[in-house]
């Protein structure tokens, strides 16, 4: 009993530390993604700015370098998509009304006997269940950015908070270890550090992932238009392929699933389902191949843990959290660990230097 009661307050005291965290990011969500979003850009692009000043290069044109050629690349990536897409869409409309109206014409001649009735009220039941899937999945990006406003807002606070990291990251780090109780900072210390290069090697990993994914798919789409007089919109696909796979699960099943659409609506049942082929083929080497000897080396948590994480992000914060899951899983289990272990009472890393620390607190 004594032992039970222990463990029951201690696990109170930590779950309820957790609610209140969860409670503030929530109420705090405009400052809080952008926050963390800047943390998975600043992790990718640290290590780069670093490269470049260890080769000589003054570190403000390796820092602008950075931040800039990451907004260069991301705008490009979606401005392409974006125009790609308008340019489509009146074909796009026009090529899914015609299939749909084969369908309907099927089923009525089908030995099933369907009304326009009853087809109306199956496209209701599926168009109803997809809305209720993918609202509460959808609310959290919506609370977050639903004005243009908010948008802007955040983009500014990730790319301002991204620059300062790169400048200054160091120095900030110094200052909230020096927060902590004297005997308390080697293990803060050690267990951030421990935690950044985990979130560094995840950034890089899931690119690389994202990467074979949008090929994979992408390529797959381009043989199979060769084949059946060509596959529209393959740039399109593969760039939103590799920009969804950074939510992992749901990204590359949704992307997949519009690939499948438009093999359906241009070429016709057969190729729609070698392109669902191709993508479960892809998902299959992603998953284990990839995500076993890649992503769990990189980040050590078992795919169970993955899964449970994106769900439950998902359920909790929307795309935001779904997007941010897997990386602060992958992070908390690396430092908790790196605490538990007590290596920092045997190796402990170097204190910060006190200078560093009055410079911020002045």
């Amino acid at each position: 009993m004594r032992i039970a009661a222990d463990w029951s307050w201690r696990i109170l005291v930590v779950a309820g530390a957790l609610a209140l965290l969860g409670f503030l990011v929530v109420q705090l969500r405009e400052v809080a993604v952008p926050f963390l979003l800047a943390l998975v850009l600043s992790a990718l692009l640290v290590p780069f700015s670093a490269w470049l000043q260890r080769h000589h290069w003054p570190k403000g044109f390796a820092v602008a370098l950075s931040e800039v050629g990451v907004i260069a690349i991301i705008g490009g990536l979606v401005t392409l998509v974006v125009f790609q897409v308008r340019n489509a869409i009146p074909d796009l409309q026009h090529q899914t009304l015609e299939k749909y109206e084969e369908l309907k014409q099927f089923l009525l001649d089908s030995p099933f006997h369907l009304t326009e009735k009853d087809i109306s009220a199956g496209l209701d039941t599926i168009i109803n269940a997809i809305k209720a899937d993918a609202g509460s999945f959808l609310s959290g990006a919506l609370s977050v950015g639903s004005t243009a406003g908010h948008l802007l807002t955040g983009t500014l606070l990730t790319l301002f908070a991204t620059l300062f990291i790169l400048i200054d990251g160091k120095r900030i780090w110094t200052w909230l270890v020096g927060v902590f109780p004297r005997r308390a900072r080697p293990a803060v210390d050690g267990a951030g550090q421990a935690g950044w290069q985990t979130l560094s090697a995840f950034v890089r990993v899931q690119i690389l992932v994202a990467f074979v994914d949008a090929v994979g798919i992408g390529l797959g789409a381009w043989i199979l238009g060769l084949f059946f007089g060509g596959f529209p919109l393959v740039v399109p696909i593969a760039v939103a392929v590799f920009l969804g796979s950074f939510i992992p699960v749901v990204g590359a099943v949704v992307t997949g699933a519009i690939a499948v659409f438009v093999a359906l609506v241009y070429l016709g049942i057969w190729p729609a389902v070698i392109m669902l082929g191709v993508v479960i083929l892809v998902q299959q080497v992603e998953g284990h191949v990839l995500q076993p000897f890649i992503m769990g080396t990189a980040v050590k948590v078992h795919p169970l843990a993955v899964v449970f994480a994106v769900a439950t992000g998902g359920f909790v914060a929307g795309i935001a959290g779904a997007f941010f899951a897997v990386p602060a899983v992958a992070t908390l289990n690396v430092m908790i660990r790196y605490v538990s272990s007590g290596a920092w009472r045997t190796t402990p890393v170097p204190s910060a230097p006190k200078k560093a620390t009055r410079d911020l607190d002045s």
